[in-house]
């Protein structure tokens, strides 16, 4: 028995080591036109139905007095109307302040806040952008979790968004 004891603490404090995760990089391409604002990004995990699993983030413009940033999710059309609408802003965990033209990376582990625990199945990451005096962007990419082996999807946006990466690994 006292030879178990220290196996199993190794084991315990082993355990989380091995928590799949993702990360997803979103690039939001530099454009040069005569009017730019940052855009407003949502990112979250639908279910084959359409249903939202998880919010992963959701920037938005959170230094204007009154929450009046809030006033232009709407323009985020596909994920105001699967979750956002029933959100009460801010998110904790989750929401946070535009980001400027580049490469941005997130990164989530199952069982910890935003992702949660995703049951096995097959879903879609999706990420939309919409930019104030400028357009409307979503791309998808579809996977499944848990993930067997690393895997890398990729999707590439034409406007309002330019290269998404999802790493998964098991």
């Amino acid at each position: 028995m006292r030879r178990l004891l220290p196996f199993a603490f190794c084991l315990t404090v082993a355990a989380p080591a091995f928590a799949a995760d993702m990360k997803l990089t979103v690039e939001i391409p530099e454009l040069k036109v005569a009017e730019y604002h940052r855009p407003y990004v949502a990112v979250w995990i639908e279910r084959e139905d359409h249903t939202v699993a998880a919010n992963l983030a959701v920037w938005y413009d959170v230094r204007k007095k009154d929450g009046e940033g809030t006033k232009w999710l709407k323009d985020m059309r596909q994920w105001w109307r699967r979750t956002g609408r029933d959100q009460t802003m801010p998110i904790d965990g989750v929401s946070g302040a535009t980001r400027p033209a580049g490469q941005h990376q997130l990164r989530f582990t199952d069982g910890k806040p935003p992702l949660g625990t995703l049951a096995p199945g097959h879903y879609e990451i999706v990420v939309e952008a919409a930019r104030e005096v400028g357009g409307h962007e979503t791309q998808r990419i579809a996977f499944d979790w848990p993930a067997k082996a690393s895997t890398h999807l990729s999707a590439k946006g034409s406007a309002e968004l330019g290269q998404i990466n999802l790493d998964l690994n098991p």
